[in-house]
């Protein structure tokens, strides 16, 4: 062990004022307490907003060039980060290599804490070797408090790469030089005095959230509000589906619409696009290619 950096200054590290007698509240008054403190959270990410938009876009336009996202953190924030990209295939249909999350310690920390690897500054280089990534790509480093070197240590790498780079923190202080897009998630000092995986975590979760769902909205994967980039694999998604193609054509029964979605090989979009337009599925798929992949481009 060696003398560690003091870092008594991070907002996270602080302590809150209403749980100074923490342990000796009711266990009702206790998990209101957590539970109010929650909604700075959600008061955090709104004051992001621009901030989030504006990396949404770029993650947007790398995916468009056949770039990807990738997402880095130790503890609590790579396990956030892996949860969101591991969420973007079977929302949005994804290819699973175009939303990656990488954690400290590797998948094993998913389960088993692996705090110690979470100092080491260099420690992706060989995760950044395999990805072979580059000047296409978009990199989030996360760490809520703003300090982790493996993360900063990621940045700095990612950038030196040529990818579009952005830094996700709950510390106001935090400015690291290797960063074009600065995510400040300002949500104070924990219930629980520095346990970045109560509000600090919720509002992380949902930026997070935002990103990939903003970024993916931009390419044309939902229609509206509705999820029509679905591959119906299960019997939840067939029912999504069927209901999500009866808003488009009510008049058709629920099973023309079973047909229709079985002639598309189970794809939405793409029985939908038959439908609209007449199209054999091949035809569909052509038409939906030479429009970027966009339903509503597609049939108006």
């Amino acid at each position: 062990m060696k003398l560690p950096p003091d870092r008594s200054h991070v907002a996270t590290e602080q302590r809150h004022e209403e749980s100074a007698a923490l342990d000796e509240l009711g266990t009702a008054e206790l998990v209101t307490l957590l539970a109010r403190d929650q909604r700075r959270a959600v008061a955090a990410v709104e004051q992001a907003s621009d901030a989030i938009a504006r990396f949404a876009d770029a993650v947007a336009s790398s995916l468009a060039r056949g770039g990807r996202l990738v997402y880095a953190g130790a503890g609590t924030s790579g396990r956030l980060g892996v949860l969101d990209a591991s969420e973007c295939p079977p929302t949005f249909r994804s290819d699973p290599a175009q939303v990656v999350g990488i954690i400290a310690g590797g998948d094993g920390a998913l389960r088993k804490s692996s705090e110690g690897r979470e100092d080491e500054e260099d420690g992706i280089a060989d995760e950044f070797d395999r990805l072979a990534l580059d000047a296409r790509d978009s990199f989030l480093g996360i760490a809520a408090g703003g300090t982790t070197p493996y993360a900063l240590g990621a940045l700095r790498l990612a950038k030196s790469r040529g990818a579009v780079t952005g830094f996700l923190t709950c510390a106001p202080h935090a400015e690291p030089a290797f960063c074009d897009h600065r995510i400040v998630l300002a949500t104070g000092a924990e219930i629980l005095t520095g346990s970045t995986r109560l509000k600090a975590g919720t509002a992380t979760k949902i930026a997070l959230n935002a990103i990939t769902t903003a970024a993916f909205v931009r390419l044309g994967k939902t229609y509206g509000n509705l999820m029509v980039d679905l591959a119906a694999t299960n019997d939840k998604l067939v029912d999504r589906a069927l209901r999500i193609y009866r808003e488009f054509f009510p008049h058709d029964t629920r099973e023309q619409a079973f047909a229709q979605l079985e002639a598309a090989g189970g794809l939405l979009k793409i029985a939908l696009v038959m439908r609209a337009r007449s199209e054999t599925r091949a035809e569909a798929e052509r038409t939906l290619a030479t429009h970027g992949g966009s339903l509503r481009r597609a049939i108006g």
